[in-house]
């Protein structure tokens, strides 16, 4: 695959630092790695000039000395994997191309996705993120919250700014299902519930449901049509589960060094992720180890003679094995929903996406 740069974007001129496609999304193992590598520096070459934008933006956000400021800041300036940001900048390469609205729209769902973690680190006691301290340990518990709330408003105000019809109010109903699944989540905390159908409703409210919006909104702010939108809306859909399959995947066998957070971060915060799912279904025996780990407080560490219990298990009962399928299942899904839009180098590159996102190992 060859993807031709829009004249505005792989010009000499271009900024010299460029975010990693490779370094975010991780290494792809097996036969293919070496073609998907260079195929992944073109898609890299192509929207770089994208990419530093909203990092531009995000960099340029108030810097004060108040600590919901520096709260916000602490986050943000670990960077990430942008990937949310990455989905409108290709949904909108499928259309009419990045311009002001996309890079508005771009921002917002980062600052949304990055309210979240805040949020999230207050709610599960997180301390590591991105593979430093979080920002409740450095700032407090509440300094981070509201420096999430502060994210939020900021993001939204983006999101009218942009002026693209629609595209707030769908913000809007997306905050609703991720504080619904949150809630559910919530309900299940340190129980073992093997139920996929909460897990499900987890994934999609929490992770999806975010994945979506991005792609609609690169979508209509790169003037595609209905039908389009719909596509990519289903491209998200499915791309947010993969997405959080291989992040539960890697919670239980990646490694701590590359992904910034300590294994079995989510046994610790009394959360069922899928691999430990499949794994309880098929050897029921370890229902009083993952009984006793939910239980612990989420500052203790778990038992060693637990974690090499539960790893057994996973390589045992090929928990793994599913969970890396599940994602790739998924990933082959986001794929097929985008056949309807026009072959070029915006739908080619989705695809692509798809496919790191599922062999990913960070």
């Amino acid at each position: 695959m060859v993807l031709v740069p829009h004249a505005d974007v792989a010009s000499p001129s271009a900024p010299a630092r460029t975010p990693s496609l490779l370094a975010r999304l991780g290494a792809v193992v097996g036969p293919r790695a070496h073609d998907l590598a260079d195929r992944l520096l073109d898609l890299e070459s192509w929207i770089a000039r994208d990419l530093v934008e909203v990092e531009g933006e995000l960099g340029r956000l108030i810097r004060g000395d108040s600590l919901v400021e520096k709260s916000a800041h602490h986050l943000l300036d670990l960077g990430g994997k942008h990937v949310r940001p990455l989905c409108v900048a290709l949904a909108s390469r499928a259309g009419g191309g990045f311009g002001a609205a996309a890079r508005q729209l771009a921002v917002a769902v980062e600052m949304v996705h990055s309210a979240t973690l805040l949020h999230d680190d207050v709610v599960d006691l997180g301390e590591t993120r991105r593979g430093s301290p979080t920002a409740r340990l450095v700032y407090g518990n509440a300094a981070s919250i509201f420096a999430g709330d502060w994210l939020l408003v900021e993001a939204l105000r983006r999101i009218r700014a942009a002026g693209v019809s629609g595209l707030l109010d769908e913000m809007l109903a997306v905050i609703e299902e991720m504080i619904l699944a949150e809630s559910v989540q919530l309900e299940n905390r340190g129980r073992i519930n093997t139920a996929l159908t909460d897990y499900f409703r987890v994934v999609e409210g929490k992770t999806a449901a975010l994945f979506r919006w991005a792609m609609l909104a690169g979508g209509r702010a790169g003037g595609l049509p209905l039908d389009s939108c719909r596509a990519l809306e289903r491209y998200g859909h499915h791309l947010g589960i993969a997405f959080q399959a291989v992040d539960d995947l890697l919670d239980v066998h990646g490694d701590a060094a590359v992904t910034g957070k300590a294994l079995f971060t989510d046994l610790r915060e009394g959360k069922m992720t899928y691999p430990l799912i499949v794994a309880l279904e098929r050897d029921p025996a370890l229902l009083p180890v993952l009984a006793e780990c939910a239980r612990l407080p989420p500052e203790r560490p778990l038992p060693a003679p637990a974690i090499d219990r539960v790893l057994a298990a996973l390589v045992a009962t090929d928990a793994l094995a599913d969970c890396r399928a599940l994602a790739r299942r998924h990933a082959g899904e986001a794929a097929r929903a985008i056949a309807p839009l026009p072959d070029g180098g915006g739908k080619a590159a989705l695809v692509m996406v798809a496919e790191m996102t599922a062999g990913r190992e960070k």
